[in-house]
């Protein structure tokens, strides 16, 4: 008589609520749960006209952990009336995870087509010194996401560890970190050395998954389910466990195909892919 398969593991998988975008977060939130999923990162546009407070009470009901809110950043810009208005934008997420009861805000960082990128960088440091503070009074941590060079024009003046490290060294803040995503990051060769360098500073605030197709389509909303294209997903996990990561592994998959698709059997997919391929 054969074995019983052992149970799936799911307690360190989180789903972002942009992976199931036909879904609303009260949809989200109970096919989750039935799902088995131990977390949730909740976009903001997914508490539209909601209250996040009870919002975060239904999420904890459901025994789904809040994992982030998503997003903060796009700092710089080319007037101070605009940088200023990123600024308060920021200072009302963080607000905004505190009702919600998420322990962080992940900050896309931004940058300003035809501007330097040092001036950019330079903006993203002011910005996020500026609110630090606010970060500090909630107790909501701030996570810098390095994001593939492809967006240095208008997405992120960040766009690799190394200079995710930098930043996070300059301003020196215990809550002030990273979120390792291998969309953005799989094809850095520096990446192993710099997830350590992180770690060794207390760094290592978040990691997201999803895949890279080959050939993509769309460079934003193209992306795969673990498995499905090139990035080495079991080996950058690595990276990040054997240097003491042992937070929830985020899927953060935005594609026209999947989200076409039955949300269902996508849910069911995800989890498949989180077992066999990450």
């Amino acid at each position: 008589m054969s074995k019983p398969s052992p149970p799936e593991d799911l307690s360190r998988l989180c789903v972002h609520t942009i992976t199931t975008k036909p879904w609303s977060i009260e949809k989200a939130m109970d096919k989750y749960a039935e799902a088995g999923i131990g977390g949730i990162t909740v976009w903001q546009d997914a508490l539209d006209d909601r209250n996040a407070a009870l919002t975060g009470d239904q999420l904890r009901s459901r025994n789904l952990k809040i994992v982030s809110l998503c997003r903060g950043g796009f700092f710089p810009a080319i007037s101070e009336s605009d940088r200023q208005k990123a600024i308060d934008d920021n200072r009302r997420a963080i607000e905004l995870a505190a009702e919600l009861g998420a322990p962080s805000v992940v900050l896309v960082c931004g940058a300003v087509p035809g501007q330097p990128l040092e001036t950019s960088r330079q903006q993203i440091i002011d910005g996020i010194t500026a609110i630090l503070p606010d970060a500090e009074s909630a107790g909501i941590r701030l996570s810098i996401e390095p994001l593939h060079p492809m967006y240095a024009d208008n997405r992120s003046a960040i766009n690799t560890m190394e200079q995710a490290n930098a930043v996070c060294a300059q301003i020196n803040h215990p809550l002030l970190g990273i979120a390792v995503d291998v969309y953005h990051l799989w094809w850095d060769d520096q990446l192993e050395a710099q997830i350590k360098l992180a770690a060794e500073n207390n760094r290592l605030f978040a990691f997201h998954i999803c895949d890279w197709m080959s050939p993509t389509s769309d460079i934003l909303n193209d992306r795969g389910l673990m498995g499905e294209g090139c990035i080495p997903v079991k080996t950058i996990r690595k990276y990040m466990e054997k240097n003491g990561f042992n937070g929830f592994n985020e899927v953060e998959i935005f594609s026209n195909r999947w989200w076409q698709s039955n949300q269902d059997d996508f849910l069911r997919q995800i989890k498949t892919a989180y077992i066999n391929n990450s």
